[in-house]
């Protein structure tokens, strides 16, 4: 499996609030023998998952989703988040999760956190840092890794207009999944296996995390236009009801296939590493990285739950800034190249000055020992 199948779901026409364009995803039948509930995690703060290797991963995580694959859906989900007392705490407490997906209970129900799953798994790349004693990396490089590591997101209610556009959306008959969009550019997609699922999980989206470029979009982006139908009547094409119809279904026909093969086509077609998570009966849950190739692209983060087709019963992801992709990029090369500089910068067609100056633009010029760069650089230039 190397790309997400959205098959099973037909996209509506949008909605638009101001500079945020929802676009709908709509499901003939739900998927069978899979619900979604959430899991409330009240009060402020973050929370820390222990992921082994005396290795911590801490974020704001509001709410946990519990898959159920019992095929009843009798458990109810659980709704509304209440996010702080009369008014926020005066210290910051930090709750401890033991993992990112752990089993509930009985045998066919799993916990995992929404959108951490895929997050860990992008500060996790190459997280070991320098797998060879080169003079150019620092001692506590070469000992710690890239430990810590961090990278800044905001919370949907601090993107600007997306918690109004949510609030006024109106749901579709059948709606399992929405595709948000910022200045026209993918922000989210989330997917949920039934209808049921989605209207009481529609709520959670602005509790999401969304990644630097979404929040400058909607902050600095002008408002979106609506793409109106417009039927035309010429040669007497409508004589009734029935015609008006028909017409009305092909413009929703052409506004899903302008939709799906120009504006969710970056990911629709993206080529993705994915990582198994979890096993749940039929179904499996992994978290996926994008090729961080260079060139302009968007590019996603996720995880998704598919059938044993690889359709996609559950999806939520997170677009990547530019920075993030060169980042993704700048540590696979290094890490193909053992993390010689010398090597990488062969690798990539350009000077060992180059590199260097990459790694300091990535915010990893502190695992770089110094001494023996300025040395490197020195010996460089007097050649």
């Amino acid at each position: 499996m190397t790309r997400i199948d959205l098959g099973g779901l037909v996209t509506r026409p949008a909605q638009v609030w101001g500079g945020v364009r929802l676009v709908p995803l709509v499901r003939d039948e739900p998927v069978p023998g899979l619900r979604l509930h959430r899991e409330v995690y009240e009060g402020w703060g973050a929370d820390s998952v222990a992921l082994g290797d005396r290795t911590a991963y801490t974020s704001y995580i509001p709410h946990g989703f519990v898959a159920d694959w019992t095929g009843t859906g009798a458990e109810a989900a659980a709704y509304g988040t209440r996010l702080g007392g009369e008014g926020e705490p005066t210290a910051v407490p930090v709750r401890r999760l033991h993992r990112m997906a752990k089993r509930r209970g009985r045998e066919d129900r799993l916990r995992f956190l929404p959108l951490h799953l895929a997050l860990e798994g992008y500060l996790a790349l190459h997280f070991g840092g320098p797998s060879v004693v080169w003079d150019d990396w620092s001692r506590e490089a070469l000992r710690r890794g890239l430990s810590p590591r961090a990278e800044a997101a905001y919370a949907g209610w601090a993107v600007p207009g997306l918690a109004e556009a949510l609030r006024v959306f109106e749901l579709h008959p059948g709606q399992c999944g929405l595709l948000l969009y910022v200045a026209d550019a993918l922000a989210s997609a989330f997917v949920v296996p039934h209808a049921d699922d989605y209207r009481l999980l529609h709520p959670t989206l602005v509790e999401d995390l969304y990644g630097e470029l979404v929040h400058q979009y909607a902050y600095y982006g002008a408002p979106v236009p609506e793409f109106t139908a417009r039927i035309r009547d010429g040669a007497g094409g409508i004589r009734g009801l029935a015609d008006l119809r028909a017409a009305a279904l092909e413009q929703e026909r052409a506004w899903a296939v302008a939709h799906d093969g120009l504006m969710a086509r970056d990911l629709r077609e993206t080529s993705y590493s994915f990582e198994r998570a979890y096993r749940m009966g039929p179904f499996s849950l992994y978290r996926f990285l994008p090729p961080f190739e260079r060139g302009g692209r968007e590019q996603h983060i996720g995880e998704v739950i598919t059938d044993r087709k690889g359709r996609a019963a559950y999806l939520k992801t997170f677009r990547l800034s530019e920075n993030q992709i060169r980042k993704g990029y700048l540590l696979n090369r290094l890490a193909d190249c053992d993390w010689h500089l010398g090597r990488t910068a062969e690798a990539l067609g350009t000077s060992y000055a180059e590199v260097v100056r990459r790694v300091r633009g990535a915010g990893l010029g502190g695992l770089l020992d110094a001494h023996a760069v300025a040395r490197r650089l020195r010996e460089d230039q007097e050649s």
